[in-house]
């Protein structure tokens, strides 16, 4: 389902063994191919993403700013 600028959301279900695939759309709109490794983020609240390969970088090095940036916050901004 396309909706406005780049944006999808499809619909699938997971099996029992927690597994699901891929919709055959988002694989060839993402350049998903048999083996790559993808990195699926989780947020209770906000639910779950899934990043290609080439997007795991640029995601991993935010989220450890953020965590450092977080604990210079609790720490009152000191450096030691």
């Amino acid at each position: 389902m396309k909706f406005t600028d780049g944006k999808y959301a499809w619909m699938v279900k997971i099996g029992e063994k927690g597994q699901f695939v891929i919709p055959k759309e988002a694989r060839e709109i993402f350049d998903f191919q048999p083996g790559a490794e993808i990195l699926v983020l989780g947020d209770v609240k906000r639910g779950i993403a899934i990043l290609p390969m080439e997007q795991q970088e640029q995601y991993i090095s935010k989220i450890f700013a953020d965590i450092e940036q977080a604990d210079s916050d609790q720490q009152g901004g000191t450096d030691e």
